[in-house]
């Protein structure tokens, strides 16, 4: 058994996760068994590849496509495409996230919703149908999720230091926390679905999609690719995960779950990949401290204040990257205890980690022991259809 480890170092510091490597251009045959790996950069989630060759046994050829999106770097990993066929897919994933990018960016001015946020005014706004199909789902969530996941939080967000602008991480001045609290809420938002448009209650209202974007990006290069008859592929984007058919040994796709307590980015368990999407969120990584306080980048938008609860990392199973990502960062925000109950009325496939004495405990609920052996997940709404 070969085992090489490839580290890329995350900007934000979610959970890590690792997967098997398919190395660009480069097939996996018996033949050399060549282990040279790429080297990830400014990557969401740490991620750390794994490529494991069992003795070099023969399986079929595989081609990693990689690329930069939304701060971060994409892969996509494809069993057995023709060269031809993997650079028309390459260009094609480029233009779509492109696409993205140009609708949903708070770092691009240019955006759509960039040019959203700094529209003063309270009357409807029309917007794209892709915005607001992100927006409903975002929405939906952040109401089953009692506030927890909130895409109105970035002004609390920028104020930490933890923003497309990130400044001096300095803990703010109660003045300024209540002043940014004022502009978040959900009930500062107002959806129309036909025709798309969206009304602020506040014009100075400043929308964020950075926890839900990168799963919607993950799950239309997914659509896109079973478009095109690819039914076996690994889809990620900064730590969000979302597998299709069998990997190039035949088996599905196996992601790693870090220990958060070990320093070595150690493996907590493995869990089989395919026709599910996973995504993370932590607070381990990326954080700063203040006279000994650690404050975290996960801000809670009832207080205004980083969460300070016990937990380290979700890890969410569902059928949407999106979904995934979404209640990923909601139940990290709402914390172990209020995160564990909001995961069992909502049927979320969620694992938690938490600390114990001088290590850690992990918490599965029920959905998420059966996503990880091949079983159905829930739609993690409750009632209601999320597109509306």
């Amino acid at each position: 058994m070969k085992r090489v480890v490839y580290v890329g170092r995350s900007r934000d510091g979610g959970a890590i996760h690792y997967h098997e490597s398919m190395h660009r251009n480069v097939p996996l045959t018996p033949h050399g068994c060549d282990l040279a790996g790429w080297r990830g950069g400014r990557l969401s989630a740490i991620v750390l590849v794994i490529l494991v060759l069992a003795g070099c046994e023969p399986h079929a050829p595989g081609i990693q496509l990689i690329g930069a999106t939304m701060g971060t770097q994409y892969s996509v990993k494809l069993v057995a495409p023709g060269e031809t066929e993997a650079n028309h897919l390459k260009q094609a994933i480029d233009t779509l996230l492109a696409a993205i990018n140009a609708t949903m960016s708070t770092y691009d001015p240019a955006s759509e919703l960039s040019r959203l946020n700094r529209n003063p005014t309270t009357t409807w706004i029309e917007i794209s149908e892709e915005l607001r199909s992100v927006l409903a789902v975002a929405m939906a969530i952040g109401r089953a999720s009692a506030g927890g996941f909130d895409i109105t939080v970035g002004p609390l967000v920028n104020l930490w230091g933890f923003g497309p602008q990130r400044g001096d991480r300095v803990v703010p001045d109660s003045a300024a926390i209540e002043r940014a609290r004022a502009r978040v809420g959900l009930d500062k938002l107002t959806l129309r679905a036909i025709p798309a448009a969206v009304r602020k209650r506040r014009g100075d209202v400043y929308i964020d999609l950075s926890g839900i974007a990168k799963g919607y990006a993950v799950d239309q290069i997914a659509q896109y690719l079973e478009a095109r008859g690819v039914t076996n592929y690994l889809v990620d984007i900064g730590g969000e995960l979302r597998a299709g058919g069998l990997n190039a040994r035949g088996e599905p796709w196996r992601i790693g779950i870090e220990d958060p307590l070990v320093a070595g980015r150690e493996i907590a368990l493995s869990i089989p990949l395919s026709g599910k999407a996973l995504a993370s969120s932590g607070n381990y990584r990326n954080y700063f401290a203040v006279d000994g306080v650690r404050y975290g980048h996960t801000i809670d938008p009832h207080t205004g204040w980083p969460t300070r609860d016990r937990l380290a990392a979700v890890t969410v199973i569902h059928a949407s990257a999106m979904v995934a990502d979404a209640w990923s960062t909601a139940l990290m925000s709402l914390g172990f205890d209020a995160g564990v109950k909001a995961a069992a009325a909502h049927g979320v496939a969620a694992l938690f980690f938490y600390p114990k004495g001088d290590g850690w405990e992990r918490y599965a609920t029920k959905a998420f022991n059966l996503a990880r052996n091949h079983g159905a997940v829930a739609n993690g709404f409750g009632n209601g259809d999320p597109g509306r």
